[in-house]
């Protein structure tokens, strides 16, 4: 892949979604070329799949089904754009990628950690980030944040569901120091954009 994928991750109101947008807007005065995508979504298919994952009603959906449907939203994804736009030598930023299925679904449902690594090499045709952003907050703190809006599916589980998410988002950062750069999420969002951005300009060597 002659691209650059980049991945935001954090819990429940760690303000990644904002980071993106100052990145996003920053590479484009750096006149480069590039593409915001979400997840689950993102494209058609991925998007009926994200109703689905986020609606309130589905109270009986299984780990294993919930796991397997982010997969489903993030194949679909890759193949419509995350591959040909890096293959077109353009950079993607993305908002929640694999880890996410790892942390959420893997270290806070208790699913095998090992089976949705393996099978995340399928959905996303083994491609990986250049590097990925996690935005560290408390979760009760994260969830604080969010009160002032409706609140989907997976954001209404107990905080002990959330402390284990990010308990697992830690371990990932822990295991992959080289690609996974830990942000405390606890500044503000001009102090956290100024580490973010020297990672940005390291990596794409931006003067």
């Amino acid at each position: 892949m002659k691209g650059t994928l980049i991945t935001f991750e954090g819990s429940e109101g760690s303000g990644k979604s904002t980071q993106i947008e100052l990145v996003r807007a920053y590479l484009k005065r750096k006149k480069k070329t590039v593409l915001f995508v979400r997840e689950p979504g993102g494209v058609k298919i991925s998007e009926k799949i994200r109703d689905v994952l986020l609606d309130v009603k589905n109270t009986k959906m299984s780990s294993e089904c919930e796991t397997l449907l982010y997969m489903a939203a993030r194949a679909q994804l890759v193949e419509e754009v995350i591959a040909p736009v890096l293959k077109a030598g353009k950079i993607v930023l993305c908002d929640r990628f694999l880890d996410s299925t790892v942390a959420y679904q893997g270290y806070g449902n208790g699913v095998d950690v090992r089976a949705i690594k393996s099978i995340g090499k399928f959905a996303t045709q083994t491609i990986k980030p250049e590097i990925t952003f996690f935005f560290d907050i408390d979760a009760k703190k994260g969830l604080s944040r969010i009160k002032g809006r409706a609140k989907d599916r997976i954001e209404r589980r107990a905080l002990r569901y959330h402390n284990r998410v990010r308990k697992g988002y830690t371990e990932i950062a822990r295991k992959e120091p080289g690609r996974v750069k830990l942000i405390d999420a606890n500044q503000t969002k001009e102090e956290i954009f100024a580490v973010v951005v020297k990672h940005i300009d390291r990596l794409l060597k931006i003067h």
